[in-house]
């Protein structure tokens, strides 16, 4: 086991609090977002768990639908799953739905309905980690806990110009370390950490040049001192995403369309999709296919290629528009996996991931 990483330049840090509280308060009212209009720890908990991976400005109409659904812990933890899918339909990484749930059911089970303000006990609660206990306990309750994610990442080893690579838990635990002495408490800790977040979505900027003339935090930063924003933060090379084809079948009798729902575990576990093969099928393929399953088709019409990109595989989609003829389920050899629903049930029950909804709109 590596030793403890200490941080070079660390004596910096207790000179950006101040700075960065003034900056936030001057331009918070620039980026109001509705989870700070209103930051019970439910809210700030949902929200948390919603922008991982994904933008605020896509976030903000899920958040809202969302909790218009489930306008309390008490009602997420008695949440049907299909329901609580299609709300998420379209955020991705639909593990964090299924956490939420869990944890809500926990929060009930054990804590009363109430959100635990202790670090451990909301550490324990599935789908939170470090980060986000760190954020909710600041936001809802004013807890001096740094909530380090990558923009406070980028912001901090841009500051002390430090080439420690930021996938490696030991620096994300150095960083904490080295802010928890400093940070307020109150108001503060939350205007902080949400200062962290703005400046790096807003200004200490992950792709591009960062608009150095623009940060409260210039004339302390390394980096920018030394004309190497660029350099940093330092990120070991991420493996190559695997490739694979598949093809997508948009398979339908009059007003019903085929759906599977995949397995329990593993990539988009539990959600609805078109039939699916692996591989970039030929329409002579796809007839063989139809033939074994004993479907007949009135008509099949290749579709665009699309591609999807999930963190770790890329799709690339080709896909057909099948039509069956009259009465062909009743004697086909349908697979026992498919499931037959209509374009509204597909459209207001069904969650679809954003894997497949290039397809949707051939769906009438």
């Amino acid at each position: 086991m590596k030793p403890a990483l200490t941080l070079n330049h660390a004596d910096i840090l207790p000179g950006i609090i101040q700075p960065l509280l003034t900056w936030y308060k001057g331009q918070a009212s620039d980026r109001q977002l509705p989870w700070r209009l209103s930051p019970t720890p439910y809210h700030t908990w949902l929200s948390e768990i919603m922008l991982q991976q994904t933008r605020a400005a896509a976030v903000i109409p899920y958040y809202e639908r969302f909790l218009a659904a489930l306008p309390d812990i008490a009602a997420l933890a008695a949440a049907d799953d299909e329901m609580l899918m299609k709300l998420w339909q379209g955020l991705g990484y639909y593990s964090r739905a299924r956490n939420l749930k869990k944890a809500a059911q926990v929060i009930v089970a054990e804590h009363g309905g109430r959100l635990p303000q202790e670090h451990k006990a909301l550490l324990a609660l599935p789908g939170i980690g470090r980060y986000t206990a760190s954020a909710i306990g600041s936001i809802a309750w004013g807890k001096p806990w740094p909530a380090v994610d990558g923009n406070m990442l980028r912001v901090i080893m841009r500051v002390l110009a430090c080439p420690e690579d930021i996938m490696a838990a030991r620096t994300r635990t150095a960083v904490e370390n080295a802010l928890a002495p400093h940070y307020p408490t109150g108001s503060d800790a939350s205007s902080l950490n949400q200062a962290f977040m703005d400046l790096g979505a807003t200004v200490c900027l992950p792709h591009g040049t960062p608009h150095c003339p623009a940060c409260p935090l210039q004339q302390l930063c390394l980096a920018h001192d030394n004309g190497q924003e660029q350099k940093y933060p330092v990120r070991a090379a991420a493996k190559p995403r695997r490739q694979e084809d598949r093809t997508i079948l948009l398979l339908h009798q009059g007003a019903a369309y085929a759906l599977h729902q995949r397995p329990a575990k593993g990539l988009l576990a539990g959600l609805w999709e078109f039939p699916n093969l692996p591989g970039r099928l030929s329409q002579q393929d796809i007839e063989a296919w139809l033939q074994c399953h004993g479907y007949r088709a009135s008509r099949i019409k290749p579709l665009p290629a699309a591609r999807h990109i999930f963190s770790h595989v890329e799709w690339h989609l080709s896909g057909w528009d099948i039509q069956l003829q009259a009465d062909c389920l009743q004697t086909a050899e349908c697979p026992a996996s498919l499931f037959w629903a209509s374009a509204a049930e597909i459209s207001n029950t069904y969650s679809i991931p954003s894997a497949f909804t290039y397809y949707l709109p051939y769906i009438k």
